[in-house]
């Protein structure tokens, strides 16, 4: 997934600090953690509200 205005490298690594191991399995699927630990990198794998949520950005609504 593409962030406009962010360094996909800069935020993958940013994620990687912010999710310890445990935490993996509540934003992974198996499917997905085997290709996290064959390489692909977190930006591609997770949501983009998974990625909002673990940087405490928060979608802006109307009203």
């Amino acid at each position: 997934m593409v962030i406009p205005g962010y360094d996909p490298d800069d935020i993958d690594e940013r994620l990687e600090e912010l999710l310890s191991e445990h935490e993996l399995g509540e934003y992974l699927t198996a499917e997905e953690r085997t290709r996290y630990d064959d390489g692909e990198s977190l930006v591609d794998l997770l949501s983009g509200d998974d990625i909002r949520d673990l940087l405490g950005e928060n979608p802006k609504t109307d009203g």
